[in-house]
């Protein structure tokens, strides 16, 4: 077999799983279904059949957590690529096959989304086997999942006649109930399930014959990007300036050379909270939980929560509680809760894009009790973590280390801070923090002043290019 590099897409928001997965902190990089997050889940069911480490795209902002979660999956990366903004998958896809062809090389690339389950990994394999065979002939393969009701949330591709691999007839649109019944029905149709099989060099020959102007500017963002030792920034112009498509539309619905190879091993895109309740463990009564939760007299009702979760007398209802909000509704309109997403961010409130817990390259903090003019923070950093050398215009801060040990740059002085020691550091004071010890360090952040937002930070110098 032809070698077979994964590229793994991560740039989503998830905003259907709001409130546990938020723009900042997205659902690929939870663990929804098991002890891994979803993007190490992804990485590790192809990690068997992959011939070397996968190429990565990411949103900018996610590049610290996609590079800690895949270490801690036990992979280096061939690269992670950074969209400086979203162009939808045919451009990330372009990005990752120019990077692949880089020395020469020219892999099977391996396309998956990073925020999908698929139950049954052997089967899974024995598809990519079967794929690969026929991109191995030139072809640009998908993989149609096998439906297992009338989903209308999905588009559909109608294979032609045969068994096994087979030539594309159409790819259809996400359609209505009637439709949708009709296409299980007739045993012709699969769900367009976002993953791809071909050789790097086609994908880009058809993207140059069908969408030169999008291969342009990816090429062109490619060649200026910035590259350091973890991370390739792509350019934002060049790439900004590429037509935002995705491949179905860009290429696979074009090209004469598509195929499907069919695929039947439990596969979910965990597109809601009612999905994820149906591929999780259930009770007698339908009823999914994971948390502390306590449920009399309820069946098909699925709660996620941290703190105590009590359910009386419910039918397919969804509860999900976080530290910051509580989602309520019935499981067959759950779909709906992007638009609640949207009434957050019209109502500028940040619920809609940031957790309380908030991640950082260096660790953590978690916004644990606010008024006016004050704000108290748990600041949690790793080992050799380094905050960055900064100030602040508006207020001023007082530490309280909980555990571990703080290296305090404060002004001209550099203070070494251990369990129940503190600091006071001075509206306008350069200050920086910095574990120097091989434990997490733990403190408590109390701010105060005029305005505590968080672009009252003017950073001098950043360990993680952040200046």
């Amino acid at each position: 077999m032809s070698q077979i590099l994964p590229v793994i897409l991560s740039g989503g928001s998830g905003t259907r799983l709001w409130p546990l997965s938020r723009e900042a902190y997205p659902k690929q990089f939870l663990p929804l279904t098991g002890e891994h997050t979803m993007l190490q889940d992804t990485w590790l069911r192809v990690a068997g059949v992959a011939t070397q480490p996968p190429i990565v795209v990411a949103n900018e902002s996610h590049r610290f957590v996609a590079a800690e979660q895949l270490q801690q999956a036990g992979t280096a990366t061939t690269a992670i690529l950074l969209e400086p903004a979203g162009r939808n998958t045919a451009p990330a896809i372009a990005a990752a096959a120019l990077e692949a062809r880089r020395d020469g090389d020219d892999p099977l690339l391996l396309v998956l989304p990073s925020d999908h389950l698929i139950g049954d990994i052997a089967r899974f394999h024995q598809a990519i086997a079967q794929a690969a065979a026929v991109a191995d002939q030139g072809r640009l393969v998908t993989f149609g999942i096998q439906p297992t009701a009338p989903e209308t949330g999905y588009g559909y591709i109608k294979a032609a006649a045969g068994e096994g691999p087979r030539a594309i007839a159409r790819f259809v649109e996400k359609p209505d109930l009637a439709t949708a019944q009709s296409y299980v029905a007739s045993g012709e149709y699969y769900w367009n399930s976002g993953m791809f099989l071909f050789r790097a060099s086609r994908y880009l020959q058809e993207l140059e014959r069908l969408q030169p102007q999008m291969l342009a500017a990816c090429r062109s963002a490619w060649e200026k990007a910035r590259r350091d030792t973890d991370f390739i920034r792509l350019d934002a112009e060049a790439f900004k300036a590429s037509p935002s498509d995705s491949i179905d539309y860009a290429v696979m619905e074009k090209t004469a050379d598509a195929a499907v190879v069919p695929l039947d091993a439990r596969w979910s895109d965990v597109g809601s909270w009612t999905a994820l309740r149906d591929v999780s463990p259930q009770d007698a009564d339908g009823n999914a939980h994971r948390g502390d939760v306590i449920a009399l007299d309820c069946c098909n009702t699925f709660a996620y929560g941290e703190r105590l979760i009590a359910m009386v007398g419910l039918e397919d209802v969804i509860v999900v509680e976080t530290d910051d909000a509580v989602l309520v509704g019935k499981s067959d309109r759950m779909q709906e809760v992007k638009d609640v997403v949207a009434r957050l961010k019209s109502d500028g409130r940040s619920e809609a894009s940031w957790h309380r817990k908030v991640f950082r390259p260096w660790g953590a903090y978690d916004s644990i009790d606010h008024g006016e003019r004050f704000q108290v923070k748990r600041i949690t950093v790793k080992p050799g973590g380094t905050l960055s050398l900064q100030m602040h215009h508006h207020r001023a801060e007082h530490w309280i280390v909980v555990s571990g040990t703080a290296e305090v740059t404060r002004g001209d002085e550099v203070l070494l801070l251990t369990e129940n020691q503190s600091t006071y550091i001075p509206l306008g004071v350069t200050h920086r923090l910095r574990n120097p010890g091989k434990l997490s360090l733990e403190l408590i952040e109390v701010q105060s002043g005029s305005y505590l937002g968080e672009d009252d930070i003017v950073r001098f110098e950043d360990t993680y290019g952040r200046t």
